[in-house]
């Protein structure tokens, strides 16, 4: 016997779960606690067949009343179904007091038993015509929770946020992602406290889109990590002794490979994304070969081989090799240099953005400085190019 615990949300038919009326859909038997007549309707004609024999009080029962909890637990062991649903308002693991001691009777019953979460009780504001919050002034102070609440109405009532899925909320991910690099580098805080809130809004987000279905909650994304980072920090939460930052990475490998999904990787270089810039997943690649002692024994070694890789590529071009064995050649030089780059404690990826904002800030000197002159860079002489291109290498910062 299956029984499953099931949110309904705050009480709108529109706020409830793809993954809560699927689970109400297919069980031989559901019935509801507290459920309003519109929430009772709107399931009904999305095929949820409803028990309304329920003799007992719901609102005890949701309380924890333990005689209600305890009659109510007996009547669903008693009712055979193989499979049971009891629908709640709200999310059961925050909104339902009695859930603890009705698992519990369940369980001493020999019934299974399952969560499925539904949108928190907290976001019912989300469901009302009048705006959430009136306009705020400017130092308004939020909490985590109306975070929340705020990304559940947003799913409600704006339609772009309504078309959203996971994947076509990906690019805005990366993008967010990329902002937060460039206030860092700018050293700009003002900026940083503002993207990461953005970067907040995409795992908020994507948090709201797994409630929606019943898939995970943005409690279960902060249970994970926070078991995750005490987990792999046994010298932090426990006992273990790490000596050095070395140390902490050998430890730190061992302890993701005895993890589910470390035990699924069939390399050590996987779990790398292969999204990431080919410079960073480089890189990244590298540093974990060079955990196992795959390395070179200094940075003189990487610079030969640099030396070696640019004369194959110059032979390749040379003798006028087709195009693939051209790229091949010229991929083992980068992959070369961003070994040097690792050699070197520098980060390849940032590396190549400072040298790409170098070069931005001097070709617009030198495009301002052409125009000046009433001159387009495109009517000068190489030479005269090479001129001014001096001067942004003096002038441009």
């Amino acid at each position: 016997m299956l029984v499953r615990i099931v949110g309904l949300g705050p009480g709108d038919p529109e706020l409830v779960t793809l993954g809560s009326v699927e689970a109400l859909r297919t069980a031989q038997r559901s019935v509801t606690l507290l459920a309003p007549p519109d929430l009772l309707k709107c399931l009904l004609e999305r095929g949820v067949q409803i028990a309304r024999d329920m003799e007992h009080d719901p609102a005890l029962i949701v309380r924890g009343s333990a005689v209600h909890v305890a009659d109510f637990a007996a009547e669903i062991a008693r009712d055979g179904a193989e499979v049971t649903a009891i629908g709640v308002l709200g999310n059961p693991l925050s909104d339902v007091p009695g859930l603890p001691l009705l698992l519990r009777e369940l369980q001493s019953r020999g019934a299974q038993t399952e969560i499925v979460p539904g949108m928190p009780k907290s976001a019912l504001a989300a469901s009302i015509a009048m705006p959430l919050i009136p306009l705020p002034p400017a130092s308004a102070h939020y909490t985590w929770e109306d975070l929340i609440e705020i990304m559940a109405r947003l799913r409600s009532s704006c339609p772009w946020d309504r078309e959203q899925t996971h994947r076509t909320l990906v690019p805005y991910l990366i993008e967010e992602t990329y902002e937060v690099v460039e206030a860092i580098e700018n050293a700009d805080n003002t900026a940083l406290s503002e993207e990461l809130g953005d970067l907040l809004l995409q795992i908020v987000f994507h948090a709201q889109l797994g409630t929606e279905t019943g898939s995970f909650t943005v409690a279960d994304v902060i249970d994970a990590l926070s078991n995750k980072m005490v987990r792999r920090h046994p010298h932090v939460f426990g006992d273990a002794v790490i000596e050095d930052v070395d140390a902490q990475w050998k430890n730190w490998e061992q302890l993701k490979s005895q993890e589910a999904t470390g035990q699924k990787r069939k390399s050590r270089l996987d779990g790398i994304p292969k999204h990431l810039g080919a410079l960073q997943r480089g890189q990244r690649m590298q540093e974990k070969a060079a955990r196992v002692g795959f390395d070179w024994p200094g940075v003189r070694g990487i610079l030969d081989k640099l030396q070696e890789e640019l004369t194959e590529l110059a032979e390749a071009q040379r003798e006028k090799q087709d195009d693939a064995h051209v790229r091949e050649e010229l991929g083992d030089v980068f992959f070369t240099l961003v070994n040097l780059s690792r050699a070197m404690g520098i980060d390849a990826e940032a590396s190549v953005r400072e040298a790409n904002e170098k070069f931005y800030k001097r070709f617009s000197f030198m495009e301002q400085h052409a125009a000046k002159d009433g001159k387009a860079l495109s009517d000068m002489s190489l030479d005269e190019l090479e001129e001014l291109w001096q001067l942004a290498k003096t002038q441009a910062a």
